[in-house]
C-alpha cells in the first residue's frame, strides 16, 4: 500500500477566471448575435434602393447626397425596446466615426413625438422620417434592422437585431 499525499488543487489565476467566466461567454454571445442578425437580415439588391426623406427639421435628404462616404442605415421605431437599447452604441459610434454617415430612419411619427424621443435619448446622429416605400424597398419587417453601404451606394451587408459598438466596428471595418 502506497501512501499518496494529495496536493490541494490550486485556483487558476484571477485573469483566467475572469476570462473564462465573462469574456469568452460574452464574446460567444456577440458572435452568435452577429450570425443570427445576418441570417435574419433582408435580402437586398447589390445597389441600395434610393430614397428621398425628410429629417426632423423638415430638410430633404436623398441617398444620392450621401455618396462619397460609407453609410450605415439603422431602421428603427420609437416603440421598439431593442432599438432603444442599441441607440447609445450608435450614438457613440457615429461620434467616433465621422468618416461614415450614420443615419437613423424611424418608422413611426409624428415628427414632434420623434423629436422628443430623440432629445430624451440624447441622440445626435441624423434621423430621417421613414415612409412605407423605404421600409418596403429595404425589406425591413423587423426592428431594428441595419444596412451597411459602401461609398458608392453598394450594399455590403445587413443585420436584423440589436447591434453594439463591437458589432458596428466589425461590420464597418472594410467600408
Amino acid at each position: 500500500m502506497t501512501n499518496e499525499t494529495s496536493e490541494p488543487k490550486q485556483k487558476p489565476p484571477l485573469w483566467r477566471r475572469i476570462l473564462m467566466s465573462w469574456v469568452l461567454p460574452l464574446g460567444a454571445v456577440l458572435v452568435l448575435m452577429m450570425v443570427l442578425g445576418r441570417l435574419r437580415a433582408p435580402s437586398l439588391p447589390d445597389t441600395a434602393p434610393g430614397f428621398t426623406l425628410q429629417d426632423l427639421n423638415g430638410d430633404v435628404v436623398t441617398l444620392e447626397e450621401l455618396r462619397g462616404k460609407p453609410v450605415v442605415l439603422n431602421f428603427w421605431a420609437t416603440w421598439c425596446g431593442p432599438c432603444k437599447v442599441e441607440m447609445p452604441s450608435f450614438n457613440r459610434f457615429a461620434a467616433n466615426h465621422p468618416e461614415l454617415h450614420v443615419i437613423g430612419i424611424v418608422a413611426d411619427g409624428p415628427q414632434p413625438k420623434v423629436q422628443r424621443f430623440i432629445d430624451d435619448a440624447g441622440v445626435t446622429y441624423p434621423i430621417l422620417m421613414g415612409d412605407r416605400d423605404v421600409f418596403t424597398e429595404y425589406g425591413v419587417g423587423t426592428y431594428p434592422t441595419t444596412v451597411f453601404l459602401d461609398a458608392e451606394g453598394q450594399v455590403v451587408s445587413a443585420h436584423t437585431g440589436v447591434m453594439f459598438r463591437p458589432q458596428l466596428w466589425w461590420a464597418t471595418r472594410g467600408l
